[in-house]
């Protein structure tokens, strides 16, 4: 049997005279009833509270969570000792509304990688009892608990700092759980630096939050360096785990649909599907040319396609580790790679550009068949590394090396706006990303500067200029589900986490 609460030995000890609550069970067998004891005393001394919900904290431990979010308290523990020592109880004021956000530290390079939020003063700790938990309780509980294993979903909330050879437990941030299954808020734009993160050796190619939204505050960053890592980009700052399995620089990188997965693709022409938690290898295979983009199939999480320097496009089965369809093109090298909506047709970039004709820079194919559809849609002599499709309307942009970015029709014939170009930021030969932020209100793009460039949709204008980095800044992307949370990547290694 697993106890509600757990004990944390690296938690300051409690001041003389303070109480505070032990827990025990309320009428809806959900919730705890919290006693007040002396620091140093018995359990004789124990007298009846006010009821407060707890939340435990540890790898071993399942995790319960109050309807009410702006109620809640939480108790947090360390897995490795289980026997009396403090435990801390962190209590929010009930008349406020829980911020995911709330006062987030500015931190530098320099400081420790497991950096913490900015926690609320009002903190009180109390000499570590284990409390009786009903059997009906335990009862009740169990069955939830079963269904959600069965389903192959983790409820703990600890996560360990691992490397490749270390389990990692995936969690879920208590940031995160009132925003799941709400409609998103509108974007503002980003003013202040949350998280220095820079564990990487080497530049950092791509960053990507997880597509769950409960585990969203994972986030995964390819590298030059070799490697892979997963980080908690929301509640802590921290590298949550390191992947070697690529023996070359990754350039692609992308999550499995079910975010328990990554693929990635590098210059050592393998490609692997890795589990988080344990690093295993779900798939490898090895590619005849070098990797430089790869994109799952939307409505098939077993499918993906990949290009690089090559004349060909190949999409894969998973579960054969089997090439099942190949995309011949008379070029060098394929640039990046973009769905349409419904997956029935995709685009690709390529360098297929020469002096006199800039026919075959994006292409339009038919996925099932593997034909040509169009190769007439970019007509200006300048390479696009970057394809990026607007989240609501049938729309895309292309980041192209001319230092504008191109917006085109996703529908046929895949005309290009000739009216509207998003002008102002520095390619200079990088690959630097682009993307839509959720509303679709906002275009954010990164510049070989260093800068990052909002624009807005519809007029085309520069809204802010954000002076993010000293390199170059190859990667910007907003969360998914936290409105105006920003991460950014460059050339030096370092990823940073703006709100």
């Amino acid at each position: 049997m697993s106890s509600l609460v757990a004990y944390d030995d690296s938690d300051s000890e409690a001041e003389d005279g303070k109480s505070a609550d032990v827990a025990s069970s309320e009428k809806n067998l959900t919730h705890s009833v919290v006693g007040a004891v002396q620091p140093c005393g018995g359990l004789d001394s124990i007298s009846k509270s006010k009821v407060q919900p707890v939340e435990c904290m540890g790898s071993f431990r399942k995790n319960i969570f109050h309807p009410e979010a702006n109620k809640k308290s939480m108790v947090t523990c360390d897995p490795k000792d289980l026997y009396p020592a403090t435990l801390k109880i962190a209590s929010s004021n009930p008349n406020l509304s829980l911020n995911p956000l709330l006062k987030p530290k500015i931190l530098s390079g320099k400081e420790s990688s497991s950096q913490k939020r900015a926690c609320d003063d009002r903190d009180v700790t109390i000499q570590g009892l284990r409390p009786y938990v009903p059997k009906r309780l335990r009862q009740e509980k169990e069955p939830v608990l079963h269904e959600a294993e069965a389903c192959g979903e983790s409820t703990s909330t600890a996560t360990k700092h691992g490397t490749a050879g270390e389990p990692m437990s995936i969690k879920i941030s208590q940031y995160i759980m009132p925003y799941i299954e709400s409609k998103y808020g509108v974007t503002e734009i980003p003013k202040n630096l949350v998280f220095h993160m820079s564990d990487h050796s080497g530049p950092v190619n791509a960053v990507r939050w997880c597509p769950v939204q409960r585990w969203s505050h994972m986030l995964l960053s390819a590298s030059m360096d070799k490697t892979i890592k997963v980080w908690d980009a929301v509640d802590r700052g921290c590298c949550l785990k390191s992947y070697s399995c690529h023996t070359g620089a990754v350039r692609a990188a992308q999550w499995a649909p079910c975010g328990r997965s990554v693929l990635t693709g590098g210059f050592d022409c393998m490609l692997h599907l890795t589990d988080i938690e344990t690093g295993a290898q779900i798939f490898s295979s090895r590619s005849e040319f070098r990797i430089s983009t790869l994109k799952f199939h939307p409505l098939d999480a077993n499918i993906f396609i990949c290009g690089g320097f090559s004349p060909e496009v190949k999409a894969w089965d998973i579960r054969s580790s089997k090439v099942i369809k190949v995309y011949k093109a008379a070029i060098q090298q394929t640039l990046d790679i973009m769905f349409l909506p419904e997956g029935k047709e995709f685009l690709s970039s390529t360098d297929a550009v020469s002096q006199d004709s800039a026919d075959r820079t994006i292409i339009a194919w038919d996925f099932h068949t593997a034909a040509k559809i169009s190769n007439q849609i970019f007509h200006e002599r300048y390479t696009c590394p970057i394809l990026a499709p607007h989240p609501k309307e049938p729309v895309f942009v292309a980041q192209t090396n001319g230092n504008y970015t191109a917006l085109f029709s996703s529908l046929r014939p895949y005309r290009i706006n000739k009216k509207k170009r998003y002008e102002g930021h520095k390619v200079e030969g990088f690959a630097v990303g682009c993307e839509f932020s959720p509303d679709g209100t906002l275009l954010v793009t990164g510049s070989s500067g260093g800068n990052v460039f909002f624009y807005n949709y519809r007029t085309a204008r520069i809204v802010r200029t954000l002076s993010a980095h000293s390199q170059a800044c190859v990667g910007a992307t907003f969360h998914p589900v936290l409105p105006s949370l920003l991460a950014t990547c460059d050339w030096e290694g370092t990823i940073k986490i703006w709100q």
